[in-house]
């Protein structure tokens, strides 16, 4: 009773292989432009699931309707990704989690905070990086409790982030 239901299987298997793969988009059949948004991809792409490549091509249709600046920065950001270990790609999503749960108003604070940041001299942002860095989760806890509106923390704080340990 059992070898029948697993040769069903096996076949079914073997029947729904090659409709998967011709789900998928060879990189020879991508345009240039495509080729040249998703370049970080490559070496992943074979790999994919279908599903991913189709998501993956629809956002090039998109991008590349983007002014030339826009797309490089999206290609940088796909390469920064592919750099990630799997621990900082998921402290990543954790991070971004928490940003979609923010209240709208906390959103824009951040936003315009990180402004800010990126307009400061790089020794600076790398000194407010050690800062975090060297923070404990309890500081950084209290920071995030403590960003936006109505705020509790002294305005001397740098990006209303709590002081650390120097």
């Amino acid at each position: 009773m059992r070898l029948p239901t697993l040769l069903v299987f096996v076949l079914g298997l073997s029947i729904a292989a090659p409709s998967y793969a011709q789900g998928t988009h060879p990189w020879d059949s991508l345009s240039p432009q495509q080729q040249y948004l998703l370049a970080p991809l490559h070496s992943q792409w074979d790999t994919m699931p279908p599903a991913r490549q189709d998501h993956m091509v629809q956002r090039t249709q998109e991008w590349m309707k983007l002014p030339p600046e826009r797309q490089q920065e999206i290609r940088e950001r796909i390469q920064r990704w592919q750099q990630m270990t799997p621990e900082q790609r998921e402290k990543a999503r954790q991070n971004q989690h928490l940003y979609d749960t923010l209240p709208a108003d906390k959103q824009q604070q951040l936003h315009e905070a990180f402004k800010r940041f990126q307009q400061l001299p790089p020794d600076q942002r790398e000194a407010l990086r050690r800062r975090w860095q060297e923070q404990s989760p309890e500081e950084h806890r209290q920071w995030l409790n403590h960003m936006g509106p109505g705020s509790t923390l002294p305005a001397g704080h740098a990006f209303g982030m709590p002081r650390g340990r120097h």
